[in-house]
C-alpha cells in the first residue's frame, strides 16, 4: 500500500492566507520634529549672520563701492559726476608722486615689519622662560600697544628732533654727527619704523607667546632626552610648530605696514600738513590718498589709489604668506 508523500513546505507557505488589515503606511512627521530637523540644518547659518551681515554693510560695501567711485571724475561736492572709466587708473600709473609714496610706504614697511617679527618671537621666547612675576612682564609689553598713538608719535616726534632731540644727544656723545631725522629721507624712515616696532612688538610677543605654551611638554621633553639644547630645540621643534601662528602675525603686520598713517602724519613737523614731509620724504600711500581726497578734493582718483594698494596688500601678503610656508616645511624636514 503506497503512502501520499507530504507536500513541500514551500508550497504550503504560498498557500496560506495573508493576514487581514490595512497596509503598513508612514506617519508624518509631527511639528516638533520638522522644527527639530530645520533647527539641526538651518541653525548653523542663523549663528554666524551677523558676521556676513555686518561684513557685507561696513566691509564688502564700501570696498566696491570704491571701485565704483574709482571709475568717475567724481569731486568732493559733486551732485554729477562724469564717467572716466580708467582713466584714474591709467593717470595714476603716471603720476611721480605716487611711485614716490609707494617706495616709501615699502621702505617703512621693510625696515619695521621684519625686525618686528624677529624682536616678537624672540621676546615671547624670554616671556616663556621661568621669570619671576610673569604676569606684570606681559602687561609691561602690551603698555605701548594701549597708550596712545597721539601720545606716542609727540613723544617720538620730540625723541627724533634735529636740535634737541634726545636720540641725538645720545649720537655727540658716542662722538658722531647730529642727524636731521625728519628731513633727511631715509632717517626718517627709519624713526617711523622704530615708532612703529615701538607700538607693535609687544603685542605680537604676546600672540606669538600664546602659540609657544600651546606646544604639548612632551615634544620639547623628548628632544632634551634626544641631546637637544635649548638653542637647537628652540630653532628645530618650537619655531616649526609656531609655523601657522608665524603666518598670521605675518599676514597682519604686512596689512598694518602697507596701510601706515597715523604714524608718518604725526611725525610731520609742520602743523595741519598732511604731506609727510616738507619734500613729501615719508610720505605714505594712505596719506597720498587722503591729501588726494580731501585737499584736493578728487575722491575719483582717491579711490583708484585706494585700489591699488588693496591689490598690492593682497600680494605682497600672499609672497609673505609662501615664503614663511616654505621657511617653515624647510624646518620641519631638517
Amino acid at each position: 500500500m503506497s503512502q501520499t508523500s507530504p507536500a513541500p513546505a514551500a508550497a504550503e507557505d504560498e498557500a496560506a492566507p495573508e493576514p487581514a488589515g490595512p497596509p503598513l503606511t508612514r506617519s508624518r512627521p509631527s511639528w516638533r520634529d520638522r522644527v527639530s530637523r530645520w533647527d539641526v540644518r538651518y541653525s548653523p547659518y542663523l549663528y554666524v549672520a551677523p558676521f556676513f551681515v555686518i561684513f557685507g554693510v561696513v566691509g564688502l560695501f564700501p570696498l566696491l563701492y570704491t571701485a565704483y567711485v574709482s571709475l568717475f571724475d567724481w569731486e568732493l561736492i559733486d551732485d554729477s559726476p562724469s564717467f572716466l572709466g580708467l582713466d584714474n587708473y591709467a593717470r595714476l600709473l603716471g603720476d611721480e608722486q605716487f611711485w614716490k609714496t609707494l617706495v616709501n610706504t615699502l621702505s617703512i614697511f621693510v625696515l619695521s615689519s621684519g625686525p618686528q617679527i624677529i624682536m616678537a618671537v624672540l621676546l615671547a621666547a624670554l616671556l616663556n622662560t621661568r621669570v619671576r612675576f610673569p604676569t606684570g612682564w606681559r602687561v609691561g609689553v602690551l603698555m605701548p600697544y594701549v597708550a596712545s598713538l597721539v601720545a606716542l608719535g609727540i613723544i617720538f616726534a620730540n625723541l627724533f628732533g634735529p636740535q634737541y632731540g634726545l636720540v641725538n644727544g645720545v649720537l655727540e656723545l658716542l662722538g658722531l654727527d647730529r642727524v636731521d631725522w625728519q628731513a633727511d629721507r631715509f632717517s626718517s624712515h627709519v624713526a617711523i619704523a622704530v615708532m612703529v616696532n615701538w607700538r607693535w612688538v609687544g603685542y605680537n610677543a604676546l600672540i606669538v607667546l600664546a602659540a609657544m605654551q600651546a606646544i604639548p611638554k612632551e615634544v620639547n621633553e623628548a628632544a632634551v632626552v634626544d641631546g637637544a639644547g635649548a638653542v637647537r630645540r628652540f630653532v628645530s621643534v618650537t619655531l616649526p610648530m609656531l609655523r601657522p601662528t608665524l603666518i598670521f602675525v605675518v599676514i597682519t603686520s604686512t596689512i598694518g605696514g602697507l596701510q601706515i598713517f597715523t604714524e608718518p602724519k604725526l611725525f610731520d613737523a609742520m602743523p595741519g600738513s598732511n604731506n609727510g614731509g616738507s619734500t613729501n620724504q615719508f610720505q605714505t600711500i594712505t596719506l597720498y590718498m587722503y591729501q588726494s581726497a580731501f585737499e584736493r578734493e578728487d575722491l575719483g582718483y582717491a579711490s583708484a589709489v585706494a585700489w591699488v594698494l588693496f591689490v598690492l596688500i593682497i600680494g605682497i601678503a600672499l609672497v609673505n604668506f609662501l615664503l614663511t610656508r616654505r621657511i617653515a616645511s624647510t624646518g620641519d624636514d631638517r
